[in-house]
């Protein structure tokens, strides 16, 4: 998972965080999403909202991707903690500010962010700034990736239980990992607790976006590869299904972009509108 000097939040999870902020802030409602609490948390300068990858409108297609993104993962924690799953892992947990949003959900489950030690460290230490705190359901697990850590181990070492159903939730991280990474991930987590759900994110290839997403993919993938943390994986959707099917997942299934679109955005009177590029692997074990 990317990441810029060890003791601070990577640009990517701040830039999301912004993004959403910017969502409430500057978006007619109803919102999609409703989170300044990551704001907080990365307190930016205070012309947070002038720097270029936050233009209102250059930057919108992408915004509505993060929220509508966010919206959907919310959706499914709510579901599933309402059939009775009580785990919930964040893998690349970065800015996520799901506990302190949804106190009513997060108080059914046991949250583990899993994420890289030093950020995860900063993060640690402005909830508490805050006062946010840590509450005992709340557990945060570094794992040093970059030192091939296992990361369902020290899962376990903070107390997380493989033989109880789970939620894992992994976004805008499959993109930075090879296809053998993700591979030996999946396989991990098809491992685990029979009635488990994995809500994965991945990038399409650029020939299967609208044409009018393609310059900003393109944007992106420089901006990533510049700033040392370049994409290495995109995958067609069927792909993606083979990759988990073959890991021993024996339901998949595509959750598109376009579809969360609809979801979500179908009927606002305003253009805001997720770009297309970002899918969803949902399985189940």
């Amino acid at each position: 998972m990317p990441g810029n000097h060890p003791a601070t939040p990577d640009s990517t999870a701040v830039r999301t965080a912004l993004w959403r902020a910017m969502h409430v802030q500057i978006d007619p409602p109803p919102h999609v999403l409703v989170d300044e609490i990551g704001l907080r948390l990365a307190a930016p300068e205070g012309d947070w909202r002038s720097r270029p990858d936050m233009d209102p409108h250059a930057t919108s297609a992408f915004r509505a991707a993060v929220v509508a993104r966010a919206r959907f993962i919310e959706d499914l924690i709510a579901e599933q903690a309402d059939r009775g799953v009580t785990q919930y892992v964040i893998l690349g947990a970065g800015l996520d500010t799901f506990a302190q949003r949804r106190p009513e959900i997060a108080a059914r489950l046991q949250v583990f962010e899993v994420d890289q030690p030093g950020p995860q460290s900063w993060k640690r230490h402005r909830l508490h700034e805050l006062g946010y705190g840590i509450p005992d359901r709340l557990h945060l697990v570094p794992v040093d990736f970059e030192a091939s850590e296992d990361w369902l181990q020290q899962l376990v070492a903070a107390g997380f239980d493989p033989a109880r159903p789970t939620v894992i939730v992994s976004t805008g991280v499959s993109m930075y990992l090879t296809k053998d990474a993700t591979a030996a991930t999946l396989r991990q987590i098809a491992a685990l607790a029979p009635g488990s759900t994995l809500a994965l994110s991945f990038l399409l290839p650029a020939e299967l976006l609208d044409a009018a997403d393609r310059p900003g993919l393109r944007a992106s993938t420089n901006g990533a590869r510049s700033s040392g943390t370049p994409f290495l994986s995109f995958y067609p959707p069927q792909d993606m299904l083979a990759l988990a099917r073959e890991a021993g997942f024996p339901h998949t299934a595509h959750v598109s972009g376009t579809s969360l679109a609809e979801r979500y955005f179908a009927h606002r009177t305003d253009a805001l509108r997720p770009s297309s590029g970002e899918d969803f692997l949902l399985a189940t074990t």
